[in-house]
């Protein structure tokens, strides 16, 4: 019994060997700027609670009376009796939002991203990705079972290149998507999205945007790249997360009506798998209603996100290409980025290794996120203790 998996220990082993293998840091508490990780105070630069939503009182409040008065779960999937009025109202607000007709609410942003690529494309169908896009986007191009073609990160002759090797296809009746993130959630840098429209329209190709690290981050009150880079109805799919900036769980789609409509019926997604229970679609409102109220969270956010940065350069770390709070802090050696993690974390400060295959080998990095409710002194001890194990490691 079990030998059958024997060789996953062998798997397990050889990661173990090389200093890869780690088993989660278990949070107690709050999900704060400082909290407690495996029994130890630090300061944490690894949570995608961005703007703290997760914590704001009338997010708490909001989740609490919707348990209250409408229990604790939904009871079944949406297409059969679990839609919701809070489903109904959170989806309106989103569209208006992003200033879209319509908007969907999945269980995540990785269940939005595969269930969205997987039902809008098939077999006959071309995929043209960029090559860093999230794993959600992967898993839902190989789901569509359309061909996949990949263009160098960020290299618009790259995506303008693979766009006329499809055009023979397109003739025959073949649909194009082409994807990007909207914010890379390795390297921090802001998608092409302007440009690869432009391109993507010239072929009549359809338009998507993975803005999970964008939503609550870029464009007026957290609205994303589309309204980062100005471009409102230009962009076919929007995707978005509620688990990072928003606070809470889940993903989104929105763009046309014809779009939603789709979705709802052939998204996988939604058709087999249990709608949001109401305290999470409550907090979810009430977080846009916060972005669009309270906009110093996201001033907060940005002040402190340049005022790390700058203390990272001014000590002699690699950050990459990051233009946004994701900041890389480049190592290059997977064993050597672990010991930096463990060694920042003993001086209470955590920031999670990031190593192959989540990243190319020779682009390990720890990664860091500053979010709106850091202070200065939570940022200066933590500059304080990378300056010293930098120099402990010969990084800087």
């Amino acid at each position: 019994m079990g030998y059958a998996l024997e060789y996953l220990a062998q798997e397990i082993a050889k990661m173990k060997e090389q200093r890869l293998f780690r088993y989660p840091r278990v949070l107690s508490g709050r999900q704060m700027a400082r909290c407690t990780f495996d029994g130890k105070e630090l300061v944490n630069l690894s949570s995608n609670n961005y703007l703290g939503f997760a914590t704001h009182p009338r997010m708490i409040a909001a989740a609490e009376k919707a348990v209250r008065e409408l229990g604790a779960g939904s009871g079944a999937v949406r297409t059969i009796a679990g839609t919701m009025e809070g489903h109904t109202e959170l989806e309106k607000k989103i569209a208006e939002f992003k200033h879209t007709e319509a908007a969907l609410v999945f269980q995540s942003g990785f269940t939005a991203n595969a269930g969205t690529v997987s039902a809008v494309l098939g077999k006959n169908d071309i995929i043209i990705s960029d090559e860093l896009n999230h794993a959600s986007i992967i898993d839902g191009c190989r789901l569509s079972r359309a061909e996949i073609k990949v263009f160098r990160h960020g290299d618009m002759a790259h995506l303008k290149e693979r766009l006329e090797e499809s055009r023979p296809a397109m003739e025959g009746g073949a649909h194009v998507l082409v994807i990007t993130d909207g914010v890379f959630s390795m390297d921090g840098d802001i998608g092409k999205l302007d440009e690869m429209c432009r391109i993507a329209k010239e072929y009549g190709a359809i338009t998507m945007v993975d803005d999970a690290h964008a939503s609550g981050v870029l464009g007026r009150n957290g609205r994303g790249t589309v309204d980062h880079f100005g471009i409102h109805g230009q962009v076919d799919i929007q995707v978005g997360t509620l688990s990072k900036a928003i606070g809470v769980l889940g993903g989104y789609v929105a763009g046309s009506r014809r779009l939603i409509d789709y979705l709802i019926m052939r998204a996988r997604p939604i058709l087999f798998s249990t709608s949001h229970p109401p305290a999470v679609t409550a907090a979810c409102l009430e977080a846009f209603n916060l972005l669009e109220q309270e906009p110093w969270h996201m001033e907060e956010l940005w002040n402190n996100t340049r005022y790390f940065k700058a203390g990272l350069k001014r000590l002699g770390f690699d950050t990459g290409a990051s233009q946004t709070p994701i900041t890389p802090v480049m190592v290059g050696e997977g064993a050597k980025t672990m010991r930096l993690s463990d060694m920042l974390f003993e001086e209470g400060v955590f920031v999670v290794g990031i190593a192959y295959p989540t990243v190319p080998v020779g682009k390990e990095r720890v990664r860091t996120i500053v979010t709106a409710t850091h202070t200065k002194e939570d940022l200066d001890f933590a500059l304080d203790k990378f300056e010293k194990v930098g120099k402990e490691l010969g990084l800087i």
